[in-house]
């Protein structure tokens, strides 16, 4: 049998409930939840919501730039992009001009999909935030870019 000397916690917890990791993902399906239903009604997944949304800010991005950006793999992020053309969202050269990227970039009807959600997904980060006094949400953003940045290889 081997030694079951106990873990000391990372800070003072009276049960699992109260880490910082369970409750970040506490936070995040609550959040994931919400959105799967509220883009649901615009034929939008949260994957493909989020691609819209960097393609807004960022035209021609490539797959792998996606995926880094809607944290998933470069094969999801394809299946991802795949549903977006086939529902006239996006377009994507066959070929490459230039090494092997392939450049992604919305339709008018993907600006017009993008801004119908947008409103749907806005209107759940505003219920989010409600619980936090606005004078304490830029310390909580840099805290949670700090634990992500802690977290980074």
């Amino acid at each position: 049998m081997k030694d079951r000397t106990p873990v000391p916690a990372p800070h003072p917890a009276r049960d699992v409930t109260e880490h910082v990791g369970y409750r970040l993902k506490r936070t995040s399906a609550a959040l994931r939840n919400a959105m799967d239903r509220a883009l649901r009604e615009h034929g939008l997944t949260v994957p493909q919501y989020s691609c819209l949304e960097l393609l807004d800010e960022r035209p021609g991005l490539s797959n792998a730039g996606l995926a880094r950006g809607t944290f998933v793999t470069r094969q999801s992020a394809n299946v991802v992009l795949r549903g977006l053309r086939d529902a006239g969202l996006i377009t994507r050269p066959s070929a490459a001009e230039h090494g092997r990227a392939l450049p992604v970039h919305l339709t008018p009807a993907g600006r017009e999909r993008l801004h119908a959600a947008r409103g749907a997904v806005y209107a759940i980060e505003k219920r989010m935030i409600a619980g936090v006094p606005a004078e304490r949400l830029t310390a909580l953003l840099a805290d949670l870019d700090a634990m992500a940045e802690a977290l980074d290889d």
